[in-house]
């Protein structure tokens, strides 16, 4: 599962061949989250710190997950987003 971006103690991966709807997987420690493009937890459970810091790097950079999203459909490598700081 492709790196999309890495930051405080949150990975954030998409896979190339996943299902639909559009979504990330972010994993901090011990926990793991599905999230879709509107920065909403479907899947999963997180702190609710990291979950909000989450968010706002989703709705921060949706138009960039759509581009990855996009690009894996068409089993294209995703790019790099810029981490929250």
């Amino acid at each position: 599962m492709p790196l999309i971006s890495m930051f405080y103690g949150i990975i954030i991966r998409m896979f190339a061949n996943d299902h639909s709807p559009s979504h990330l997987h972010a994993k901090y420690a011990e926990y793991d989250g599905v999230f879709d493009f509107d920065g909403n937890l479907i899947e999963g459970n997180l702190p609710n710190k990291q979950r909000k810091l989450i968010e706002a790097w989703i709705l921060i950079h949706k138009e960039e997950l759509l581009a990855n999203w996009e690009l894996l459909k068409n089993k294209d490598q995703p790019i790099k987003i810029e981490p929250l700081k």
